[in-house]
């Protein structure tokens, strides 16, 4: 029971943190504020989900609560950090090929298996969970064999994984449990807009990323020393000096 309440808590502090996170002025600090809350209900969501569901032997759930801890955890993580790589990011690379590895295979016995499931977890949802695992797998060494992240990549990085741990969490609420809401409700557009909407919000901030230069990766600003900032400025000086003498000189001549 107090797993379940976790969970519950967790998923309703996920979905409301998440999707004013999604709609605030990026970077800002409110923005931080509820993407700080967000990843811990998250966090908090998928734990007790993986606990909750090893049990029973919900094999799609559990697959679930493991995509979105590393989804939430790993785009905490870009955007907390600017460049430089770390034992968790090496930590999160070895996760996500397992679980992509084990996700893939139960989707392989799906296939072949009289229901097109295997224990409970479908043979579509698999690959599909089992690409993003991919996917993600591909950006992670990328970011381990540059040394970091940092500019346009590292805001996309941290979008796109945001926005896939929020879609799992709608979807799983708003299509998964759709017993908790009205008879009339269940099935109607009411129900599948706000299961999708990280979606569409993806794109637009994508598309806001990619034609946006605050983003992009700006040269480092140069300083001179003290000593040859100083002697710049006396050069600077004796040639304004000789610029004001020299006509004075071809007049008197």
């Amino acid at each position: 029971l107090p797993l379940l309440i976790l969970h519950i808590l967790g998923g309703t502090l996920g979905l409301i943190a998440g999707t004013t996170a999604m709609l605030a002025r990026k970077g800002d600090r409110f923005h931080r504020l509820s993407g700080n809350v967000f990843t811990v209900a998250m966090l908090m969501l998928a734990s007790s989900g993986f606990a909750l569901a090893i049990p029973r032997s919900q094999i799609s759930n559990v697959i679930a609560a493991v995509l979105t801890f590393y989804l939430i955890s790993s785009a905490w993580l870009a955007g907390r950090r600017r460049d430089g790589t770390g034992l968790l990011d090496w930590t999160g690379l070895f996760l996500c090929l397992a679980s992509a590895t084990g996700v893939l295979i139960l989707g392989v016995r799906a296939l072949h298996s009289a229901t097109g499931t295997d224990n409970g977890a479908p043979a579509f949802m698999s690959f599909v969970f089992g690409g993003i695992l991919l996917l993600a797998a591909a950006g992670d060494v990328r970011v381990l064999a540059r040394g970091g992240i940092s500019g346009r990549p590292r805001v996309v990085r941290h979008l796109w994984r945001m926005c896939v741990g929020l879609f799992i969490a709608t979807g799983s609420f708003f299509l998964g449990q759709q017993q908790v809401f009205p008879v009339a409700l269940r099935g109607s557009i009411y129900l599948i807009v706000p299961a999708v909407l990280p979606l569409p919000l993806l794109a637009f901030w994508l598309i806001r990323v990619r034609f946006r230069d605050a983003y992009r990766p700006r040269p480092p600003k140069t300083t001179l020393p003290l000593a040859e900032l100083d002697h710049s400025r006396l050069m600077g000086g004796k040639a304004d000096a000789q610029a004001q003498i020299l006509p004075q000189t071809m007049v008197d001549h």
